[in-house]
């Protein structure tokens, strides 16, 4: 019930309807793709702004850089997704629990990680965020949804270039 409704007025609701082209099965199948993308991006964001404030070590300073260099670079990416779902005519997420019952990155709440561990880790994300963004693409590419596709391309170079990073600076002696 509305707040509206409980104060006994009567309110007319516009659905969220945004005009597009696209079917309701493209819709349907990009909005889906799409928030598992940013579910994941969110996850993965703040896993790595975990890991900036918590890395430690000889290593500290370059690590503490690199990590909130692509921390901001995920965060840059969420508000693009979200509105581009909404342009495609569907919902987005729409709260923390939602990121979490979407989410397919891991959350890693140990007390301590070593320094090379928070890498690799974050190294494995990065490559199956790369993976996950293909599979979008593909979705993108059924439905003939260039601009979605051509953000994915954009956001896969990002993605693998903090894959590389983080291999090169993860690998033991």
């Amino acid at each position: 019930m509305s707040t509206a409704e409980r104060n006994g007025e009567r309110a007319l609701v516009a659905p969220l309807a945004t005009p597009t082209d696209l079917g309701a099965d493209a819709t349907r199948d990009i909005t889906a793709a799409m928030n598992l993308i940013l579910a994941d991006v969110f996850a993965l964001y703040l896993k790595t702004k975990n890991f900036h404030w918590h890395v430690s070590g000889p290593h500290f300073r370059d690590c503490h850089l690199m990590l909130d260099e692509q921390g901001d670079e995920l965060y840059a990416m969420t508000d693009p997704i979200a509105e581009r779902v909404r342009k495609v005519g569907g919902r987005t997420l729409t709260s923390i629990g939602h990121i979490a019952r979407t989410q397919r990155v891991l959350d890693n709440d140990a007390e301590y990680v070593q320094p090379l561990d928070m890498l690799a880790e974050l190294c494995d994300d990065s490559k199956n965020l790369v993976a996950r963004m293909r599979e979008a693409h593909s979705v993108c590419d059924e439905y003939n949804d260039t601009a979605t596709a051509s953000m994915l391309e954009e956001w896969i170079d990002q993605a693998e270039r903090r894959t590389w990073f983080l291999f090169e600076s993860s690998r033991r002696g």
